[in-house]
């Protein structure tokens, strides 16, 4: 069964304005693949699962198709209602897509970007499978980012920040940080064969961005675990990443793997 990060799904409403601003939207080529998979005109009906700050959405909603979100942070749905209210076929929801009331057999299309992991696996793709129509689709996508690959002594040195404050907060023991995997794409994607899923498949992409250091900094202050660690010690340890990557030159690469999965309700 895939694990469940319960419990920090609040954390991203406390920084609704900079989460609007840092996180990254998804590559054209994840939307075509994903629409050559589920078509979707002025005619259809979708929902998406934790919209966030509405990464995923506009070219959703740029096919005419209907969007009901639904959002667990009320400020994160109210930056989205702004940002899409010259989309009249768009609604937002406030609250968990576990408790959310939404018809059977009724959308072709729901969709979850970077936010179905907060829903238990034994909850989600059932509730999934019964709200959409025959031959409707289930996507889900994700960012997966791998920071300074081209710099072994960056990524040590952020490291050995992590092992500073990080893993002694939590209580755990420094791991060395990898890539996202086909071999973990293509687990993710079979989840849905266990539910009554069919013609499962799995893509990935990718990309590379380059942050300044204020610019990364402001990015893990966007991270569930990163926002719960106590104030004083989470200060220390942005100071001191902000600090390594200014010593390497002021800027950091991150290498982004976006993984899709797909899969249709017979």
């Amino acid at each position: 069964m895939e694990s469940a990060n319960q419990g920090k799904g609040w954390t991203f409403n406390t920084v609704s304005g900079t989460y609007d601003k840092m996180r990254p939207g998804y590559p054209d080529e994840l939307y075509q693949a994903l629409f050559a998979y589920a078509p979707l005109n002025a005619s259809c009906a979708s929902v998406e699962i934790g919209i966030g700050a509405g990464q995923a959405s506009l070219p959703v909603l740029k096919t005419g198709c209907a969007l009901t979100a639904v959002e667990y942070g009320d400020q994160l749905a109210q930056v989205c209602r702004e940002k899409f209210r010259d989309y009249p076929l768009f609604s937002v929801i406030t609250g968990k897509f576990e408790d959310a009331v939404l018809p059977e057999d009724a959308f072709d299309l729901v969709y979850s970007a970077s936010a179905f992991h907060w829903v238990p696996e034994e909850i989600g793709y059932p509730k999934v499978f019964r709200i959409l129509k025959s031959g409707g689709a289930f996507a889900r996508f994700a960012n997966h980012p791998y920071q300074a690959k081209d710099n072994p002594e960056l990524l040590a040195e952020i490291q050995r920040a992590y092992a500073e404050y990080y893993y002694p907060y939590y209580g755990k023991q420094p791991r060395t940080p990898s890539e996202y995997t086909e071999e973990q794409a293509a687990a993710r994607a079979k989840i849905a064969d266990q539910y009554g899923f069919t013609d499962t498949r799995y893509a990935l992409f990718y990309r590379q961005r380059i942050l300044t250091a204020a610019e990364y900094r402001a990015l893990i202050g966007t991270y569930s675990d990163h926002i719960t660690i106590e104030e004083s010690i989470r200060e220390r340890f942005f100071d001191a990443i902000e600090e390594t990557i200014n010593r390497h030159g002021g800027a950091i690469t991150i290498f982004d793997t976006i993984d899709l999965q797909l899969a249709r309700k017979p």
